[in-house]
């Protein structure tokens, strides 16, 4: 069932909101990948089970030292809680922030049977047999994990994966990807040019999945105000011009992590602009809104399902009210 969610009309943002938003993000992807080299040497060294024993002093430490990553959590708690967050949730938040990031170096490495994936919901693979031979979009989130998809995605011989990533970020992944299993990598467009575009374009006409994480965006990207947890909150909307542009369906990918070694993929439509270009501009912005609107109501739902599983560390609402 979705999550109800109050219309609104999109609308665009300060430009300092986007200054902040983007510095915040070249900080926060310096210090994920950090931490993504540390759980690298975790994993290799100790093994799952202890490393996830050692998690619990880094994640101790780090709340301990990290105000504004402890603050931001329990701004988002309290949001999808309806209450003050208590001191133990913002821990588990952030504890299972790293677990994932230590299962991410796992599944890279191909070490499937140390875990339970249930596929639950999958729209793409069991109906849409006409998009999957034209290509599709996969709006993700910086929620659960990513990585469990691709995962997947691997392990299906006629599905290929192409991942969009900003240019910096692209190459600090690949880079990180190919250090962890060459074997492993997949192709990463790196957005921000016209080249990328014609990229997309060709990987699209061959029937791949593109992927991109669609709740951020970078500098001066245009962004609209949306609800989310009852607060209007800034989303990219390039990435649903895009599939506007290509004429493309839209799938929600969500893979989220339920404790242990246990984890639950959703993969459903939210739209489909195949017609887009037929009709008027105004038509195709309404189509990109209501896109939009459907793709921020299930991540509300799925915060509310799985509320720790939200990984960004910031003010997402941008300071509003």
């Amino acid at each position: 069932m979705h999550a109800d969610s109050s219309s609104s009309k999109a609308s665009t943002v300060p430009d300092e909101v986007s200054v902040a938003a983007e510095e915040w993000t070249q900080k926060k992807e310096r210090g994920c990948l950090a931490a993504l080299k540390a759980m690298v040497w975790f994993a290799t060294t100790f093994g799952r089970p202890l490393s996830r024993v050692l998690l619990y002093p880094v994640v101790a430490y780090y709340v301990l030292t990290a105000s504004d990553a402890v603050a931001t959590s329990r701004l988002y708690l309290s949001r999808v809680f309806g209450r003050a967050a208590r001191r133990a949730e913002v821990f588990r938040h952030i504890y299972t922030f790293a677990s994932v990031l230590l299962d991410r170096v796992y599944f890279l490495r191909g070490n499937a049977e140390k875990f339970d994936v249930r596929v639950v919901s999958d729209h793409y693979m069991e109906h849409d047999v006409a998009a999957r031979s034209k290509g599709v979009f996969l709006m993700g989130a910086h929620m659960g994990s990513f990585e469990v998809v691709r995962m997947v995605s691997r392990q299906c011989d006629d599905l290929k994966l192409v991942l969009l990533m900003y240019e910096e970020n692209a190459r600090k992944i690949g880079a990180l990807m190919n250090a962890i299993n060459p074997a492993a990598q997949q192709e990463i467009v790196a957005l921000g040019n016209l080249s990328a575009m014609l990229t997309v374009k060709d990987r699209l006409a061959e029937g791949a999945l593109v992927g991109i994480l669609a709740d951020r965006s970078i500098g001066s990207e245009k962004t609209a105000m949306l609800p989310f947890l009852g607060v209007p909150a800034p989303f990219a909307m390039g990435p649903f011009r895009m599939a506007a542009m290509m004429r493309r369906p839209v799938f929600l990918m969500m893979g989220l992590y339920l404790g242990g070694n246990r984890y639950e993929i959703h993969i459903e439509r939210i739209a489909d602009f195949s017609d887009a270009a037929d009709g008027t501009r105004c038509n195709t912005e309404e189509q990109i809104t209501a896109a939009m609107t459907h793709y921020v109501s299930r991540l509300e739902y799925f915060a509310k399902r799985a509320p720790y599983n939200w990984f960004n560390f910031f003010d997402f609402w941008q300071g509003q009210a």
